[in-house]
């Protein structure tokens, strides 16, 4: 009998604004919910201002497990989340991301800005250079990330994405249909490339 892989951690980039609408904090709060219900480590960006810190916020409060990992510049900017049960202060966004990645099973953006746009496309080119084989998903509330969707389907048509080597690009339009997506995404994809032993070689690579 086969064991299925099992993903023990996300990694969720988001805004440290919440948005215009208030579909999207309350997206990032249910989120944060899940994570702590199936007992997944939610690991960001470690600011307690927008998106970040109701997802952070909410996770911790039912019970869940928070690793915020946060620049030292970003302290006060970002108002680093006091209630992360693993609060890591690095020296620069450099190391902020490689440790996200190495803390991390898998990739959720929520919706955000630029900051959030830069990590998403970052390990979306990993994946698509073959570095690693965790998956990336957007949650796509309210058709926000429709535009990006749109342009990555222009890249291809227009032949600056290979179609034998589409874009890995997962999209859920709501929370619940979140761990499904991912839960199938990892089903044939090792324990050790998704973490262990695999790890160090994937960061050398980088």
């Amino acid at each position: 009998m086969v064991s299925m892989t099992k993903i023990k951690s996300i990694c969720v980039y988001c805004g440290a604004a919440t948005g215009a609408d208030a579909v999207y904090l309350e997206a990032a709060m249910a989120l944060g919910r899940l994570l702590a219900t199936e007992g997944i480590r939610l690991v960001y960006g470690g600011g307690g201002v927008g998106l970040m810190g109701a997802t952070a916020r909410a996770c911790a409060e039912a019970g869940g497990k928070v690793t915020g990992i946060i620049p030292d510049f970003l302290l006060g900017k970002e108002q680093a989340f006091d209630h992360a049960h693993e609060l890591i202060v690095t020296k620069d966004m450099h190391e902020r991301k490689r440790l996200m990645f190495e803390r991390a099973d898998a990739f959720i953006a929520l919706p955000g800005g630029i900051g959030t746009l830069e990590e998403l496309i970052e390990q979306l080119t990993w994946v698509q250079l073959n570095r690693h084989s965790k998956p990336v998903m957007v949650l796509n509330i309210a058709n926000f990330w429709d535009p990006l969707l749109t342009l990555l389907d222009h890249m291809q048509s227009t032949g600056f994405v290979n179609i034998a080597r589409p874009v890995k690009l997962l999209v859920a339009h709501n929370v619940r249909t979140v761990l499904p997506k991912l839960h199938a995404a990892v089903a044939h994809v090792s324990e050790a490339e998704l973490h262990g032993e695999a790890e160090e070689r994937v960061l050398n690579r980088m």
